[in-house]
Formats: structure tokens, sequence, C-alpha cells
């Protein structure tokens, strides 16, 4: 239990600091762009996914090492012992979607409800970050005003 709960932690404060250098690479470099204001909330939106992506996969790989070096569980259901399944299962996870075709034994149920967490906790914070983002640079006021007659 000890080793999944420092795994855990190390997984989590891993997640949040990719998180949260790609977010802050975000606010620096996305002023500074030579493009319409709609496409850098657009580029802001493909940049978090991004983020959140590479936190999937340290998740997947993090599973197959826990599983084949730890011996901290396994999977069952409908699991395929591919990488893909691994990245699946981690996206579902992540995601708090959920399926049910596979889930964890062993302590690697422990680690899984910890990616859930923090995954919801990250997405809120893109949720968060793009709502932001789109307040500064998605002016709608501005647009409709240039179209007003004067």
């Amino acid at each position: 239990m000890t080793i999944a709960l420092l795994l855990s932690a190390l997984l989590i404060l891993a997640t949040t600091l990719i998180h949260f250098e790609c977010l802050r690479g975000l606010s620096a470099i996305l002023p500074r762009l030579a493009v319409s204001d709609r496409a850098r909330v657009l580029f802001g939106v493909l940049g978090t996914l991004i983020a959140h992506m590479l936190e999937i996969v340290l998740y997947g790989v993090a599973y197959y090492f826990l599983r084949d070096h730890f011996s901290l569980g396994n999977f069952v259901g409908h699991f395929a012992d591919s990488f893909a399944t691994f990245l699946y299962f981690s996206a579902e996870t992540y995601t708090s979607v959920g399926f049910g075709d596979i889930f964890p034994t062993g302590m690697l149920r422990m680690v899984c409800g910890f990616e859930a967490l923090n995954g919801l906790l990250l997405i809120g914070w893109s949720a968060s970050f793009t709502y932001v983002f789109m307040e500064h640079f998605w002016n709608i006021d501005k647009a409709n005003n240039r179209d007003a007659p004067t």
C-alpha cells in the first residue's frame, strides 16, 4: 500500500507540473502570436488537449510498470496486453468515464482512483484557463461594435 500511495503522489505531482508548465507556456506564447483572436483561442484549446494527452500517456506508462515491475495488481475484463490498452484504460480513468470493460485489481485500484481525481482537477483547471483565455481574446462585443453603423 505504501508503494501505491507514494507512486500515486509522484504521478499527481508530475502531471500537475506538466499541466502547470503547459498552461504557463500557452499564457506566454499565445498573446504574442500574429494570428486572429479566434485562432489564439483555438491554439489554447489544442495546447490544453496536448497537455492532457501527455498526462494520460504518463499514467499509461505507469500502469505498465506498476503491473509488470512492482506487482501491484493486474487488469481484468476485456484487457488485451498491449500498450494501446494501457493508454485506453488511462484515458478512460483520467476522464472519469469508466466504461467498466477493464478494471484493476490489487493496489492498482488505488492508483486508478487517484488518477480519476487528478484528471478531474486538471480538466477543471483547463476549463477555467480556457474560460479566462476566451474572455480575454474572444471579445464578441468588440466584433459586434466593428459591424455596427457609425
